[in-house]
């Protein structure tokens, strides 16, 4: 079972320019809430997207879920006005092959496989993919393919610029068996579809 992350965790992958700004308004809205921001994008394809992934603190998300916090961000973003022109607002879940933002992201999917892009060159390179092992000093160890030199990277988290789980039959077990462990231990009342 999922075990609820730290509400208060700071998100050490972040965005920046206009989803930096966006991501300063919608953090709070979410935090009151209950929820935790995972990412803010932006997209300018046919009409300005404005994203926002969320979770609860047990690493779920809900369609309610997703709901609520649309409608408690729209009028904060109105507000503001950060993104100038029409825009769509998408609130989601962050997926099964979620973005890993904050430091307890890889320690809960240690031993799965993730895709790291860094803003800073480590050993003249700067993707990788391997498998999470977890958090070493503020650092992710991310086993490499077989062969690789070295075997494993140290990878600094505050050098990332994007980090997130690959999408592998291993993962989707994981997920699917979480999800049947949440059902089994969740109470009759439906709290565990958000309508608690």
């Amino acid at each position: 079972m999922i075990q609820d992350l730290d509400q208060d965790e700071p998100r050490l992958v972040t965005e920046t320019g206009l989803a930096a700004r966006v991501a300063a308004i919608a953090e709070p809205v979410a935090e009151d809430l209950g929820f935790r921001l995972v990412r803010v994008t932006i997209s300018g394809r046919e009409g300005c997207t404005v994203q926002i992934m969320a979770e609860r603190p047990d690493g779920t998300f809900t369609v309610d879920d997703c709901e609520k916090l649309s409608r408690a961000l729209s009028p904060a973003l109105d507000v503001e006005d950060p993104v100038k022109g029409a825009y769509n607002l998408e609130v989601s879940s962050p997926g099964i092959d979620r973005p890993l933002v904050r430091a307890s992201d890889f320690e809960r999917w240690a031993g799965h496989e993730a895709k790291v892009e860094m803003a800073v060159a480590v050993e003249g390179r700067k993707r990788f993919r391997g498998h999470v092992r977890g958090i070493e000093g503020g650092a992710v160890a991310l086993i490499l393919p077989s062969g690789s030199e070295p075997p494993v990277a140290i990878l600094l988290i505050e050098d990332m610029s994007e980090a997130r789980l690959v999408l592998t039959d291993a993962l989707v077990e994981d997920s699917l068996r979480a999800g049947k462990a949440r059902e089994k231990n969740a109470p009759e009342n439906g709290a565990e579809n958000g309508k608690a």
